[in-house]
């Protein structure tokens, strides 16, 4: 996805952003600050979730490095699959087996999009 493509769909959902050097930051508060974008299959690189809830990117095929997530609340990716790990993570990322305890579950998967895990 472009990210002229992204922006585009911000703004026809309503989601506020601001562009900060080559990222793009989404910043949505209201409605308890969440951000649906479900029907997306990919993102560009350099978005950042900065949003007040959680995000769901339920139809996610890939993300590349430069994604991060700051955001309040959790993140789903049910279609997102880990082939080199060979995990499906089949809904809330806190929930994914993976995840170690004692180490902040969107810490752990910013390293992993770090790492191209997801590409």
């Amino acid at each position: 996805m472009t990210r002229e493509a992204f922006i585009k769909e911000l703004e026809e959902k309503g989601y506020p952003y601001s562009e900060e050097g080559n990222k793009i930051v989404v910043t949505h508060h209201a409605n308890g600050g969440g951000v649906n974008l479900e029907s997306l299959t990919s993102l560009p690189s350099g978005v950042v979730f900065k949003n007040g809830g959680s995000v769901d990117l339920e139809s996610l095929k890939t993300l590349p490095p430069g994604v991060e997530f700051k955001n309040g609340g959790d993140v789903f990716l049910r279609s997102l699959i880990l082939i080199k790990k060979g995990f499906l993570i089949s809904g809330w990322f806190k929930d994914w087996p993976g995840n170690i305890e004692g180490i902040d579950n969107k810490s752990l998967l910013n390293l992993m999009i770090k790492q191209g895990v997801f590409i």
